[in-house]
């Protein structure tokens, strides 16, 4: 795990420009550091290096390939590597004749190819057999062979694109764009930012977006001029032709949506004895590869179905117990601490655990600004970033589970969704907006035992919490018009951003726009496959990454192995949802290494009491963050409805907390962004 930048310019000094770049992603790669420049064609690559795989000088990057073609600065790991070496030991590289090197890098083969092939080896780094791969078959073809979570840069010296790539899933990020005539790129804006072209201008438009969401998704970012690069696809940009390639989209090497369809369209079809059999071995592949490194590695086990069937196959593959990590709350509702001890017991794994206070956690939201970059306003940011500080001090890489909720059903809203469409969608529109009207004014004080009446919505064995806040986001759902409305009422934090943001526009994501939305008859999967193309890759994965890399701490996430993502998608929705149950799969799984009375309980979030410190120990930062003065001066955001929402929370009418986050993430993060 490394963090990576560059440009293609014509600014002098580029030597520096690279440095400087590199240096503001110390935190990602504090082990190395590197720079490689062209000066004649104005390319820079910078690397910083966490070292997990080949801790020797063979690692070192930049990289040339031995052909002396291609150049890299690659983040990730490329779990199958080692078999991706023996396949290259079988062909014949054409390739290796064309080069554009050093006098060393363009020594003549040998005439033996297998010999040159097994003696092309300078280390056992995965970056190293990366380059080997793709001077052998092409970048795609290259992409396509991987299995692992990554985003590189590569220089091609012969024919001179620079090629930027990602993960299928969006495990590792990579931003880019044109500032005037330099095309800047690299793991986090803030580098961008270092650049002497980059100019810091707000798009209100994707703002929008943020106030929507909480996040800001893919392909957008909070700059104008400046994206995130999409999960399976790669860019390539000519050093020759800036301008014209810069409106060139990035290409795909795996698609979710296809791969959606084609596993509907190709059910797995043998018995469900034989799916669980199949779904062990193939988790069980994915975490074999992941824990290959040359640093220990723990695991983040919080209790629940996902972490816990990661670490109970990880402790089945290994001859030491696995260290494993909990963050503990002393508030009753917010603590899962107990739950993951158990755990631990069970499997025998060499567990730590670390209760923190509220003083302890809110301290954290002054870093928030710097490691996200951009608005970010996912609460649980906050444990995440504590679980990651606690990790690192011990270990240095932390396999996670998420994924698990997204792939195999484990969100409530799966079960209640089509639940709310079904009952309430006959009723005609107005009568549902007057429901939703009416309910959304009744007080927090009373909105409780209110929001348990609706019990009868519960199927079976699923079983939530229940609250104020839950209540109020209900009677906001009931405003819809077709299933995908449903949805989207449900992911959104404020139904009317442009309210919030005068003048703007909200752009186009996959949530909003049909021609990206997949062909099935089953709400279900419909909502599965929207939270994977965005709320998994722009909230999820991006969260457990800058809080994780913040701390020079590698996050790795076994479920989301693209072979797991293919398989889940040609389950029927009955073993993933049944009776009521989430997870239904997943769980028969955990049960072979972990009773069943361990693991059932209700589903907790990884989230802190926001809301009640709003009202307390927060409520004077706020207060000055929310002033209406403040924020009509900055120019940006309305402030008569944040005063509204703001006031009417302190006063315990209505929880706004979700909404209220949002707009302090903005404003902490305004605040800081010069």
């Amino acid at each position: 795990m490394c963090g990576i930048s560059g440009c293609i310019c014509s600014v002098s000094g580029l030597t520096e420009v690279a440095k400087n770049m590199a240096t503001t992603l110390g935190h990602r790669g504090p082990d190395d550091e590197g720079i490689w420049i062209d000066e004649v064609e104005g390319v820079a690559l910078s690397h910083r290096r966490l070292s997990i795989l080949d801790l020797s000088p063979t690692g070192h990057q930049p990289m040339i390939s031995r052909c002396g073609r291609y150049v890299i600065v690659f983040n990730g790991e490329i779990y199958n590597h080692l078999d991706l070496r023996c396949d290259l030991e079988k062909v014949d590289i054409v390739s290796e004749n064309s080069s554009a090197g050093t006098e060393d890098d363009m020594n003549p083969p040998p005439q033996n190819l297998q010999q040159m092939v097994r003696g092309r080896w300078r280390g056992h780094s995965d970056t190293e057999t990366l380059l080997a791969a793709i001077a052998a078959w092409d970048v795609e073809a290259t992409l396509r062979r991987c299995v692992g979570m990554f985003a590189f840069a590569l220089w091609d010296r012969k024919t001179q694109p620079l090629t930027l790539a990602r993960d299928r899933m969006g495990e590792k990020p990579l931003d880019y764009g044109w500032q005037g005539d330099a095309f800047i790129f690299g793991s986090e804006l803030k580098t961008l930012k270092t650049h002497p072209a980059f100019r810091s201008e707000i798009d209100r438009n994707t703002l929008n977006l943020f106030f929507r969401y909480n996040y800001i998704p893919a392909p957008y970012s909070i700059y104008k001029g400046t994206y995130k690069l999409l999960p399976g696809t790669y860019l390539q940009i000519a050093v020759n032709n800036r301008q014209a390639e810069a409106n060139h989209a990035p290409k795909p090497y795996w698609d979710l949506k296809t791969i959606a369809e084609h596993g509907m369209n190709a059910p797995f079809t043998r018995t469900e004895r034989e799916a669980v059999d199949e779904l062990e071995h193939l988790i069980s592949q994915s975490i074999r590869g992941q824990m290959l490194a040359d640093v220990p590695v723990g695991a983040f086990l919080s209790g629940g179905i996902d972490s816990s069937t990661i670490v109970a196959l990880m402790q089945a593959q290994s001859s030491q117990p696995v260290r494993t990590f909990t963050i503990g709350f002393y508030e009753d509702e917010y603590n899962e601490a107990d739950h993951a001890k158990a755990v631990a017991e069970h499997l025998g794994t060499d567990h730590t655990e670390l209760y923190v206070t509220a003083e302890e956690a809110i301290d954290v939201i002054s870093r928030l600004p710097f490691l996200y970059d951009e608005p970010f306003a996912d609460s649980s940011q906050i444990p995440t970033f504590l679980i990651s500080n606690l990790a690192h001090r011990h270990v240095k890489v932390c396999l996670s589970g998420d994924g698990g909720d997204e792939l195999f059903g484990g969100y409530n809203r799966y079960f209640w969704a089509p639940l709310v469409y079904q009952k309430f969608g006959r009723l005609p529109h107005l009568v549902r907006l007057m429901a939703s009207r009416s309910l959304s004014k009744v007080p927090v004080a009373i909105a409780d035992p209110i929001f348990k009446a609706v019990r009868h919505f519960q199927r079976g064995g699923w079983t939530s919490t229940y609250s104020a806040h839950k209540q109020q986001r209900f009677a906001t759902m009931l405003d819809f018009e077709s299933p995908e409305a449903l949805y989207r009422n449900i992911v959104s934090q404020s139904r009317r951003p442009a309210e919030i943001v005068p003048g703007s526009t909200e752009p186009k994501t996959v949530i909003t726009d049909p021609s990206q939305w997949i062909i099935q008859s089953e709400f279900e999967k419909s909502m599965m496959y929207l939270d994977q193309m965005s709320y998994l890759p722009d909230d999820i994965l991006v969260k457990v990454d800058r809080a994780a890399m913040g701390v020079s701490l590698e996050t790795r996430v076994p479920m989301l192995d693209h072979r797991i993502v293919e398989f889940a998608w040609r389950l029927p929705l009955s073993m993933k949802m049944r009776d009521g149950q989430s997870k239904w799969i997943l769980r028969q799984v955990l049960y072979r290494h972990v009773p069943v009375e361990i693991i059932e309980r209700p589903k907790m979030g990884f989230s802190v009491p926001i809301s009640d410190w709003l009202r307390g120990p927060l409520k004077e930062w706020a207060e000055v963050l929310l002033d209406e003065k403040r924020i009509k001066e900055e120019g940006i955001l309305n402030p008569e409805p944040i005063r509204d929402k703001w006031i009417a929370h302190g006063e315990g009418k209505r929880d706004w907390s979700d909404y209220l986050w949002d707009v302090l993430m903005f404003q902490t993060w305004l605040e800081t962004k010069h």
